[in-house]
């Protein structure tokens, strides 16, 4: 017996809304043109019912138009640094502070300019933005003439080249940096303006501590009544279960505690139907696993050298039940060294190596909510014991939706 064309056609639908969605969260803006287009079409074709979803279960606003899809999404936590931004490369350092203001200061430049600028003209508008006092009075200063300034800058235009922001016509960063060279770009003015993911503009506010401007540029509307308190938690929860790796019990406060023990089946189930995301339910808190692997910027386990060492250690700190000095770690990786010698890279035996292969491995366990980093080291957080020897499951313990390598968490 033939399916009914109604539920074909549904069920067409329905996996278009799930691929939609997915885009979206892989990448909150989506361009008409360029390599993301399809991905733009299916947006836009879905854009009511995904600007519906996502304003109710999430608090995230949709702005879709004939050139662009703009998801304004806001982390559930804003004070997770773990998830830098990067280049759009897979060996890209994460971006420091110094590249974070950098970029600040260049869309500010870029806001003020023509439809065309030269980089170098960029870095003279940069410098002289730079010289507010009140950047000075933080130590933060940029003169542009030394070359890992330089190199810094390159790595913000090549963060807002895989935007869109900027569209390259002529030249190439890499004379820029050698001082051989420069490029000229377009301004996409209508991606530039945006970028923006606040609820309020950042010249509204007053506080000067940056803790609590970030607070109030992603606070939630006056919730004086009760379906507006439960709307903020609902939002407030999903957000956390889509962008974080794990949400744990322990972090909530008690009336999201007592929220999500009513509400999980219905907030579980609705973020499944729409993205495919797949609830891991433990005693200490709730995973959403991607089947697909593709809404994650940070994997586990993965291949190569740095992969390996990075499930031995976890390994290793699931076995200790407490924390673990880094000294032990170095230690640890020494050995392996030699255990595995036949298999890792020639630089991750060579002496002084295992300084760096712990810090990485440490840094991609933190970003996976697997430990907590300590002053001298690290300790494991119950999501770690499912890489425990003799554990039956491996599993990404999570997904997160803003590569950091492609754009800050906006």
């Amino acid at each position: 017996m033939s399916t009914p064309l109604a539920e074909v056609l549904e069920g067409q639908r329905a996996a278009e809304l799930r691929q939609a969605a997915r885009a979206l969260l892989k990448r909150p803006l989506l361009l008409a043109h360029g390599p993301y287009a399809d991905e733009f079409r299916l947006v836009r074709r879905h854009a009511s019912q995904l600007r519906e979803w996502f304003e109710r279960n999430t608090g995230w606003a949709l702005q879709v138009d004939a050139e662009a899809a703009r998801l304004r999404k806001t982390p559930g936590r804003l004070d997770d640094p773990s998830h830098p931004a990067r280049e759009a490369t897979r060996t890209a350092a994460p971006f420091t502070r110094r590249r974070y203001v950098l970029l600040c200061l260049a869309l500010s430049a870029l806001e003020r300019g023509e439809a065309q600028i030269a980089l170098g003209r960029l870095a003279e508008h940069i410098i002289v933005e730079a010289a507010d006092p009140q950047l000075a009075a933080v130590g933060v200063e940029f003169t542009l003439e030394r070359r890992d300034e330089r190199l810094d800058l390159a790595a913000v235009v090549r963060v807002l080249l895989d935007l869109g922001v900027l569209r390259r016509v002529a030249g190439d960063e890499e004379a820029y940096v050698s001082g051989a060279g420069d490029v000229l770009y377009d301004v996409e003015r209508r991606v530039l303006a945006g970028l923006l993911a606040t609820r309020r503009g950042p010249s509204t506010l007053r506080t000067t501590d940056p803790d609590e401007r970030l607070a109030e540029l992603t606070r939630d509307s006056a919730l004086d009544t009760e379906e507006a308190r439960f709307s903020a938690i609902r939002q407030h929860l999903t957000r956390c279960l889509i962008d974080d790796p794990v949400l744990y019990y322990d972090e909530l406060s008690d009336a999201e505690l007592a929220y999500l023990t009513k509400q999980r089946p219905f907030i579980l189930a609705r973020i499944t139907e729409l993205t495919g995301l797949v609830a891991e339910v433990r005693a200490e808190g709730i995973a959403m696993i991607d089947p697909h692997d593709d809404l994650t910027d940070v994997r586990m386990p993965e291949q190569g050298t740095h992969g390996h060492v990075t499930l031995l250690l976890a390994e290793h700190l699931a076995a200790a039940g407490g924390p673990v000095p880094v000294t032990e770690l170095r230690h640890r990786v020494r050995e392996l060294a030699v255990e595995h010698a036949g298999f890792w890279s020639k630089s991750a035996k060579a002496p002084g190596a295992e300084t760096e292969l712990v810090e990485q491995a440490l840094a991609k366990l933190a970003a996976l909510d697997l430990i907590t980093r300590t002053p001298d080291g690290a300790a494991p957080r119950p999501a770690l014991a499912r890489y425990a020897v003799g554990a039956t499951v491996v599993l990404e313990p999570g997904s997160r939706s803003t590569p950091a390598r492609k754009a800050p968490r906006r």
